[in-house]
């Protein structure tokens, strides 16, 4: 949940995809979300000041690198907020290379395995993917479904699929 005392600036980003809106705090950024996704700035502050800062610059250069169909070099500042759990699957999905798919198992597999234990939950994971505030730079539209089809996105399943076309990945299921 967002600390009101935290000042929270905002922007849009036109992209080839849809408006875009870029929320960042003195940290990095906080959230990228398409207009009218679900969970659309569920978090933020009603206040909010609309101002470039550094990280919303960064992650702007970022979007423009990586519309263009190029994997960018660098991550903007960023700053999730979200349980020990969730952070935890953001990092797994941050690892994921350009233009490369996992599946909801293997991440629960991979943090299975870290924490010591026999399984965990894909469903979990899946929560913890659904719920991503920073979409696009933490590549969450790279997670697929065990048998190779595209699952939820709050973006919506068409820019998933845009999104992962535009990596050079073309999913037909």
């Amino acid at each position: 949940m967002a600390n009101n005392t935290t000042a929270v600036f905002t922007r849009h980003y036109d992209s080839p995809m849809g408006r875009i809106l870029l929320a960042a705090d003195e940290i990095g950024l906080r959230g990228l979300w398409f207009d009218g996704q679900k969970y659309f700035a569920r978090d933020l502050p009603e206040k909010r000041i609309e101002q470039e800062t550094h990280a919303i610059a960064e992650a702007r250069r970022w979007l423009d690198v990586y519309f263009t169909g190029k994997e960018p070099d660098f991550l903007p500042p960023l700053h999730p907020t979200g349980s020990a759990f969730r952070q935890s699957v953001w990092e797994i999905l941050l690892k994921i290379p350009y233009g490369q798919t996992i599946t909801y198992g293997d991440i629960a597999r991979q943090l299975a395995a870290k924490r010591g234990l026999a399984n965990m939950s894909a469903q979990a994971v899946g929560g913890a993917v659904e719920h991503n505030e920073i979409s696009v730079i933490i590549p969450c539209h790279r997670v697929i479904g065990a048998n190779g089809t595209l699952t939820g996105y709050a973006g919506g399943l068409e820019i998933k699929r845009k999104l992962l076309a535009l990596e050079g990945i073309n999913i037909l299921k």
